[in-house]
């Protein structure tokens, strides 16, 4: 049951982006051949790599059911790929829908997705223990490995 309430809340924000930007579509006059080409690739790309993360994680994993620390494949590179692929997501639909109303909106969740792992971080040291802490010293939130 958790899931599928993780699962709504993440789909009712992009609801109501999508609609936002769609009844407002384009009332910045961006040139549709900027939008399309960078909102939609940015969208998929964001996409690709938000489900990629969910299927190494696992979606109940992903929901807040305890699970294995992941530390291999994209969490290699960062610990929160599905937040970043989340944050392409929004940014690309902010670009692609050019909604004066939109953009605000998009920007309030990007800020959600950049400040989630900060909530996150404390129970999953009281989880993961020294392993976790271990893992925050050799990866770094969003981009890049640490040394």
């Amino acid at each position: 049951m958790a899931v599928l309430r993780g699962l709504a809340s993440y789909a009712s924000l992009f609801r109501w982006l999508d609609a936002v930007g769609l009844l407002d579509w384009n009332s910045l006059r961006w040139p549709a051949a900027v939008r399309w080409p960078v909102g939609v690739a940015m969208i998929v790309g964001g996409n690709a790599l938000a489900w990629a993360g969910v299927r190494q994680l696992s979606l109940k994993t992903t929901s807040g059911s305890k699970g294995p620390l992941i530390t291999d494949g994209l969490y290699r590179y960062s610990r929160n790929p599905q937040y970043i692929g989340d944050i392409a997501i929004i940014f690309g639909w902010a670009i692609l829908s050019a909604s004066a109303f939109a953009i605000p909106l998009c920007l309030g969740g990007i800020a959600a997705f950049i400040l989630t792992p900060f909530a996150e971080e404390s129970w999953l040291e009281k989880l993961h223990g020294d392993e976790y802490r271990e893992y925050c010293n050799r990866v770094s939130r969003f981009f890049g490995r640490r040394r």
